[in-house]
């Protein structure tokens, strides 16, 4: 893969700094993931595994898998981005998987962007099976990590995966990938448009229109069956 995938800062920081929320098993995050050295000058991200199941369960969603029309849909719509953008994707033998070993090891490897490249483009780029810890133990090598069973069983990686997400959790974030900055959530990889106008100042963040959706009333609320 290529540096891309790069968003840290360079020698012309500082600069304003978010979080990036993202689990591996979204196409929309490693998507996204080929798009963050295009903010390199503009915001430096810190990278938050995070498990999206925990954010479904708590806001009560549906994830985009468990309505199967949507789900076919979402797997076109990905695939069609993908050829869109010229980025490589495959995906992975059976999705939704369970993403726990990938996420883990990038909780025991924190804010180290090449193990994130390189989980990503096993799932993504090769299609290769990643839900079991021996399935990643050549990438953990490769970081120093020789035991990735241990390693990914430690305490303080399960400890600190769970506390990445509660607090994704307490921001309001509600699925990924999101970028927070600035008080502000900026969900899913079409928000990344909105996110470089936002941190460029465009005029329509302080017009009245924006202001008056902060202020929007509900009329009616779904109840539930």
């Amino acid at each position: 893969m290529s540096s891309r995938h790069d968003a840290r800062p360079d020698s012309r920081s500082p600069l304003r700094t978010g979080q990036w929320y993202f689990d591996f098993i979204s196409p929309f995050a490693y998507l996204q993931f080929q798009l963050l050295a295009t903010l390199g000058d503009r915001i430096a991200l810190q990278p938050q595994p995070i498990l999206f199941a925990a954010l479904l369960d708590h806001h009560g969603h549906k994830g985009p898998a468990e309505i199967d029309s949507k789900r076919r849909f979402t797997y076109r719509f990905v695939q069609w981005q993908a050829a869109r953008l010229g980025v490589p994707l495959n995906f992975p033998p059976a999705h939704p998987f369970n993403p726990l070993a990938a996420l883990r090891l990038a909780t025991a490897l924190p804010g180290d962007w090449a193990v994130i490249a390189a989980i990503f483009e096993r799932i993504w780029v090769h299609g290769l099976r990643s839900d079991r810890a021996s399935d990643l133990a050549d990438i953990a090598a490769r970081f120093g990590i020789a035991d990735v069973e241990a390693a990914l069983a430690a305490d303080v990686v399960k400890k600190g995966l769970r506390a990445q997400t509660g607090q994704a959790i307490d921001a309001g974030v509600f699925g990924v990938p999101t970028i927070a900055t600035d008080g502000e959530l900026f969900w899913g990889l079409d928000a990344t448009a909105m996110l470089v106008d936002h941190l460029d100042a465009a005029p329509v963040f302080a017009g009245a229109a924006m202001a008056r959706i902060d202020a929007l009333p509900a009329a009616v609320q779904r109840k539930p069956a």
